[in-house]
Formats: structure tokens, C-alpha cells, sequence
């Protein structure tokens, strides 16, 4: 039964690439507290991988309606540059001393970021759920626009935020550990609460298996979709406040690049099929966190980082292929030969 449990191929990836990094990378493992915080490779893997849980988490739901959201990034861009254009940081002159203080009040500055994101999600689901466009017609749409519109916020140039509090959102401690790991921690407890104690989940999953019949059914379906679309940009939009307050600044060209790519991997590899359905937030988790653990190892073995890319399209060639259903057929047939070969053997 666990051989087979869903979740066994992933994290026994997981377990295997991790055991691969103890043997090939001196010191893996190794925790220290340092001024109260804890630090290692595993908790540096765990911070890094925080943006792409939350953009994971966001692209799980999605997929899980047959749809796409090839637009993540673009979101990411749009929430960093609001965000860090909004706050900033105006020096002056406190008790003799030179402090920087926000632009704009933090926490307009957060909710304008987030609303930001939010349009654009809505943006999305009007396109996928009330025009009936394609999903990856509709976000592409917003993939090259949204970008363009980030970088016309700030001319193209780099936005540098000097205000100290908006650090602590991505470099941030708390009782030792990363504060945007809280984040995903929450953003996590709350999807797992919606889609395991209400209907939702289960509503998600119909309109994925069949999204004629749950609409014949009397489920919304469209109401459905415009609502994913929606949490997935939220989730980007989060990412995006994480990234720009982790590097103190907004980079309209890379903020982001190529996020969605990394988070429709991280949900495929969790187990999610893109044929929509069935979903596993907790294979998501597990799939980010690969993505993660293969980057740092990759970039502590000292290999060229275009390596990461290769590598990552053969693991999308690999998982598509255990998806595909004439490969499932053709290894079952195998297998059934195989068993009937040994057993005239015997």
C-alpha cells in the first residue's frame, strides 16, 4: 500500500536526491544557531524554496480544472514593482540619527501590492470562465503584458527599497526559523481547510474530471474557475513580496522569470495530473521542494548553471511520459509478459 500511495514516487525522489547531497556535499546536514537563528543547507533549500511552494500551491488548483497559468511570473513582477515602488525609503534625520522610512505606510504599500495581484487573477478568470478563451491563450496574454506593464512602472530601471521592516518578510527570523516559511505554512493550512473540511475541494475535482457534467450537476463551474485563478495569483503576488523583500529591491526584467514554469513542474512531479482532477497540495510541497534541493546541488557541485535546465526538461519529458496513457498500457503489457514469462520459467 505504500509502494503504491501517490505521494511514494516523490518523496522517494526527494529521499534519494538528499542522500545523493550527504555523499557528494561535506557538511549537507549540519544545523547551527547563530544569534538565535538556524542555519544550514536544508533551512537555506527550505527559504530559497518558499516562493515557488506558494506559486505551486496557487498552479495545484488550477490544474486541477484542466486549466493554465502561464502568467505566474508576470504576477510575481507586477507585486514586487508596486510594492517596492510604493515603500521605497526616504532618509532622515531621527534623534541625530539617519533612518530610512517607508514612502508609503507598509501596509498600504502590501495591500496595493496584493490588489494588484488580485485584478490580475481576476483578470484571468474573466477571460478563462466568462469568454471561454483558452487558459494558456488567456494568461499568455498577461504573461507578455504584465511584464511589460512592471517595466513601465519603473522605466526599466532596478527599484532599490531602503525601508528595514519590509525585509523581515523575506530574510526575516522567527523562534529561529524563516519568516516566509510561516507564510507558506499558513497559506498551506488554509488551502489544506478549504479543500479537505468544505466542498470546495471536492467541487474543484468535479469540475476537472468533467466540467459538463458538474455544471449539469448545478455546480457554478465558472464561478469555480474565476476562483482559482484568482488564489493563483495570490499565491504569485505573496511570491513576489517574499522575492523582492528577500533581494531589497525590484527587478521588473527577472523578478519571477520563468516561475510558472518551475511551479507547473513542482505540481506534475507532486503527483497532479494536467489532465485535471484529482490534486495533491501536499505532492506540490513535495515537487517545489525537489526543484529546490536540485538546484542548490547542482550549484554546490560547482556545474554550470544552464546544467539545471537540461535537467529539468528531462525530468518534464520523464513525468509527461508516466502520464501518458500508451505508455501506461505499453508498461503494463510489459509487465504482464514479463510475470508470464517467469511463471512458464518456473
Amino acid at each position: 500500500m505504500f509502494v503504491h500511495h501517490p505521494l511514494f514516487r516523490p518523496v522517494a525522489a526527494l529521499v534519494l536526491l538528499l542522500l545523493l547531497d550527504l555523499l557528494l556535499i561535506p557538511g549537507f546536514f549540519h544545523l547551527e544557531i547563530k544569534d538565535g537563528h538556524l542555519y544550514g543547507s536544508l533551512i537555506d533549500i527550505l527559504n530559497r524554496a518558499a516562493p515557488l511552494i506558494l506559486a505551486a500551491l496557487g498552479m495545484t488548483l488550477v490544474i486541477a480544472t484542466r486549466g493554465i497559468d502561464i502568467s505566474v511570473g508576470a504576477v510575481v513582477a507586477i507585486s514586487a514593482t508596486v510594492a517596492s515602488m510604493l515603500i521605497g525609503g526616504t532618509m532622515v534625520m531621527q534623534d541625530g540619527v539617519p533612518t530610512y522610512v517607508a514612502n508609503t505606510p507598509m501596509v498600504w504599500a502590501l495591500c496595493a501590492a496584493m490588489g494588484a495581484a488580485l485584478l490580475c487573477g481576476a483578470w484571468n478568470g474573466v477571460l478563462v470562465a466568462g469568454l471561454g478563451l483558452q487558459p494558456i491563450v488567456a494568461t499568455l496574454i498577461l504573461m507578455v503584458a504584465g511584464r511589460g506593464l512592471a517595466q513601465l512602472f519603473t522605466d526599466g530601471q532596478i527599484i532599490t527599497v531602503y525601508y528595514q521592516p519590509y525585509f523581515f518578510i523575506g530574510s526575516g527570523y522567527l523562534f529561529g526559523l524563516p519568516f516566509s516559511l510561516y507564510l507558506v505554512a499558513g497559506v498551506f493550512a488554509l488551502t489544506a481547510l478549504l479543500m479537505r473540511k468544505t466542498a470546495l475541494g471536492l467541487f474543484i475535482q468535479t469540475v476537472g474530471i468533467n466540467p459538463v457534467a458538474a455544471r449539469l450537476a448545478g455546480l457554478r463551474t465558472a464561478v469555480l474557475i474565476f476562483f482559482v485563478y484568482v488564489f493563483c495569483s495570490a499565491c504569485a503576488g505573496l511570491s513576489g513580496l517574499i522575492i523582492s523583500a528577500n533581494i531589497k529591491s525590484a527587478d521588473a526584467n527577472n523578478a519571477g522569470l520563468l516561475l510558472e514554469l518551475d511551479a507547473i513542474l513542482a505540481v506534475t512531479l507532486g503527483g497532479t495530473s494536467l489532465a485535471g482532477g484529482k490534486f495533491s497540495l501536499v505532492g506540490s510541497v513535495v515537487g517545489a521542494l525537489i526543484i529546490q534541493t536540485l538546484t542548490y546541488t547542482i550549484y554546490s557541485l560547482g556545474l554550470p548553471p544552464e546544467i539545471n535546465m537540461v535537467v529539468k526538461s528531462v525530468v518534464v519529458f520523464l513525468v509527461c511520459l508516466s502520464q501518458s496513457a500508451e505508455f501506461k498500457t505499453m508498461w503494463s503489457a510489459l509487465r504482464t509478459r514479463a510475470a508470464k514469462t517467469e511463471g512458464d520459467a518456473a
